[in-house]
């Protein structure tokens, strides 16, 4: 019942959404039936009936990936405080999302069913019915429970991959920072021990009566939260043997300045001219109230090692690159292979194809997806290489942050393009005759993935909500993030474009014989 009062109280873009995920189900289960109607008029040709149904998992999989990008994106579903207190946690908003993508896709075979009967000429009152009784086995009479468990095939690998995705994780504790100072510019610097132990300080009782002097006529105890000097404070922490210096920069105040510098260090990088020219007036302020001599190089033991802190972890690049490439290289070695060791050419349509070839292109296309994010974040890191200007640099900073999140989306895509590519060029001679349900099947991937990757870029674009507002609130122009968001567009474009076509050439070759 809640899911149900979700998905009618539901923004118009994410029905829309949903629409079109019970429309993608349709289709894919409107192929299983093709499928099941061909076995029916055809019972001695089982190899070529499982060569159809193993066709048919193309448009699957880009149904249940479309369905879950979707899931993702839902607003309703997402969790909020406050909401564990009424029974609605993480796994609960979950199990909604896995029931209302299941609802949307069991939509869609039921209207892929009635298509189906109307074409048998099992029902009557449309204009069309009848009009493929031959070919989906008119003549034999209907398995019902075979029917429907291909019918419920989608909504139930949709709403398993839904509760996969979206599953509550456990959050894993942040390492713990290693003690130590703040140097120039926020630097933390670690003094490791050498092997020195930290001796016990001296009781405040030995301090004498006034508690003006120390037990052999040195300086004073700091009092706690008070300022000590960088020289003295060195050298009292090196008489006693102490491991990591105490002097610390003055706390800074939280508010506003404080996470707008948390959120713009998402798509700047630390040592970066941008970066520094950002953090300035901060740093010039914070060290003019410090106290005289904390700076000092002679106090800071330049001696000692200094044991800087990573903060690139957001934009470390992807690991799998190579594993991608080589899923690629097997898979057109596999359909190479294939190509020429078959009796007859093979093609890529759903009455034609063989598992050799089928088996090529899903290696490819799983090694393009693996590939993805690492493409995009080399095209990131590229966009910021040779001096680049706050343009190119809060593109390419974009990019490497949202690597993996848009990369394996354009990756698939990439795959269905090349794929679809390479079917108009083996079949242009003869007008593109793929037939209907090769059209219907093509139109289906390619609609699922572009879907799957718009859906994805609105993700993104949710997820970096508060950087842009943070942008926004320090001067930046609107038309910079416009012009930022067209760069990273032409990037990509000019990174995956010749890909597709090398990888749709390199395929078509072997086959076009």
């Amino acid at each position: 019942m809640l899911a149900l009062r979700l998905t009618r109280g539901a923004h118009p873009a994410v029905q829309l959404r949903r629409l079109l995920v019970a429309a993608a189900s349709a289709g894919t289960g409107f192929l299983l039936l093709c499928t099941l109607g061909y076995a029916l008029g055809h019972p001695g040709a089982t190899g070529a009936a499982l060569l159809r149904l193993a066709w048919c998992v193309a448009p699957l999989a880009a149904t249940v990936y479309f369905a879950v990008a979707v899931a993702r994106t839902d607003p309703g579903t997402k969790p909020r405080p406050g909401l564990s207190a009424i029974g609605l946690g993480p796994l609960r908003l979950m199990a909604v999302s896995a029931t209302t993508t299941a609802l949307s896709c069991t939509l869609g075979s039921m209207l892929a069913l009635l298509f189906f009967l109307h074409l048998r000429g099992d029902l009557t009152g449309m204009p069309f019915d009848g009009a493929a009784a031959e070919s989906l086995g008119a003549g034999q009479p209907l398995p019902l429970p075979g029917a429907l468990t291909l019918l419920a095939i989608v909504p139930a690998a949709a709403s398993v991959a839904v509760a996969l995705a979206l599953r509550p994780r456990e959050t894993v504790p942040a390492p713990s920072r290693p003690a130590g100072t703040y140097g120039r510019f926020g630097r933390q610097i670690v003094r490791p021990t050498h092997g020195r132990a930290a001796e016990p300080a001296e009781p405040a009782a030995s301090a004498g009566p006034s508690g003006s002097a120390g037990p052999n006529g040195g300086p004073p105890p700091a009092r706690a939260g008070a300022s000590v000097p960088a020289a003295a404070t060195g050298s009292t922490a090196r008489g006693a043997g102490s491991a990591v210096s105490t002097v610390e920069d003055p706390v800074e105040q939280s508010g506003p300045q404080t996470e707008t510098h948390v959120a713009v260090s998402a798509v700047i990088p630390a040592g970066s001219a941008a970066h520094a020219a950002e953090n300035a007036p901060r740093h010039s302020a914070r060290h003019a109230a410090a106290p005289d001599g904390a700076d000092d190089p002679a106090a800071s033991d330049a001696a000692l090692p200094d044991i800087p802190l990573p903060d690139d972890a957001l934009t470390a690049a992807p690991s799998d690159l190579p594993w991608g490439i080589t899923l690629l290289a097997a898979g057109l070695a596999v359909e190479t292979y294939t190509s020429r060791t078959a009796p007859t050419p093979p093609d890529l349509t759903f009455s034609g194809a063989s598992p050799g070839v089928l088996a090529g292109w899903a290696l490819a296309a799983v090694g393009l997806a693996l590939a993805g994010p690492g493409l995009t974040h080399l095209c990131g890191r590229l966009l910021q290489s040779a001096r680049p200007g706050a343009l190119r640099l809060l593109a390419g900073r974009i990019l490497m942050a949202e690597a993996d999140r848009i990369g394996r989306p354009l990756g698939v895509v990439c795959a269905v393009l090349a794929a679809a590519y390479a079917m108009a060029l083996l079949h242009a001679p003869d007008g593109l005759s793929l037939g209907p349900l090769t059209t219907l099947g093509v139109l289906l991937v390619t609609g699922c993935t572009v879907g799957t990757l718009l859906t994805a870029a609105v993700e993104a674009r949710q997820a970096r909500a508060d950087t842009t507002a943070a942008l926004l609130r320090l001067g930046a122009p609107a038309t910079m993030l416009r012009s930022a968001a067209a760069l990273r567009a032409g990037a990509l474009l000019a990174l995956f474009g010749p890909l597709t076509l090398t990888v749709a050439e390199l395929a078509a070759l072997p086959l076009a014989r």
